[in-house]
């Protein structure tokens, strides 16, 4: 059976439009660094190595090497953790070229060293990419978290970051980190801003 993340994962992934309390745990992670407004050229650039790598590993049986492991599944969806500039943190507004950011692509377990070496290895030789040497295969644990989901144009995201601020203070919680994580559950290439789903994320802890 294929590992759909939209249905197997739904706590994670499928939040409702309000506040809520979860675990995430610890997964594994393509992730590149970045530095401006994601409406950039640089940002576009940025996913597409993302994806090309994840697809590199998706594919790898059909390339004639099966990891141990291996199960069929959907390639996650991108997410990104956003922070700003100490320059960008003292304005008022968002000024989005202070923007800084890692982006990345989940990898299911059975991902190791040695499956993230052919996917580079794969990519190099099929469509060597600029920023390929930029990218980086780590773990990250997320842990306690509130998260909601928000529909609409990313620029009305604080609309719904007051209200997880609002259901942190009532709940004894802190936010652990002035990052916070984006995940993009619509293509905004094919989806109208009033449409776009995200998950929103802040790492927290009990007070």
């Amino acid at each position: 059976m294929k590992h759909e993340w939209r249905k197997h994962e739904k706590n994670l992934y499928l939040p409702k439009q309000k506040p809520e309390l979860v675990t995430v745990p610890e997964h594994k992670f393509f992730m590149i660094e970045g530095k401006g407004n994601p409406n950039s050229v640089d940002f576009s650039n940025r996913i597409e190595v993302l994806y090309s790598l994840a697809y590199a590993v998706r594919m790898m049986p059909r390339q004639g090497y099966t990891p141990e492991g291996y199960f069929e599944y959907t390639v996650y969806p991108l997410e990104g953790l956003w922070d700003l500039t100490e320059e960008g943190r003292k304005s008022d507004t968002l000024v989005k070229d202070e923007l800084l950011y890692t982006i990345m692509i989940r990898q299911p377990d059975f991902v190791t060293e040695e499956v993230v070496e052919r996917a580079f290895e794969s990519v190099r030789k099929k469509k060597p990419h600029p920023l390929l040497d930029e990218v980086s295969f780590d773990t990250i644990e997320d842990g306690l978290s509130v998260q909601m989901l928000h529909v609409g144009p990313y620029d009305d995201e604080p609309r719904s970051f007051k209200k997880m601020r609002e259901f942190i203070e009532e709940n004894h919680l802190e936010i652990k980190t002035l990052r916070h994580r984006e995940i993009y559950l619509s293509d905004v290439r094919k989806v109208e801003p009033a449409k776009l789903k995200t998950v929103l994320r802040y790492m927290v802890r009990r007070i």
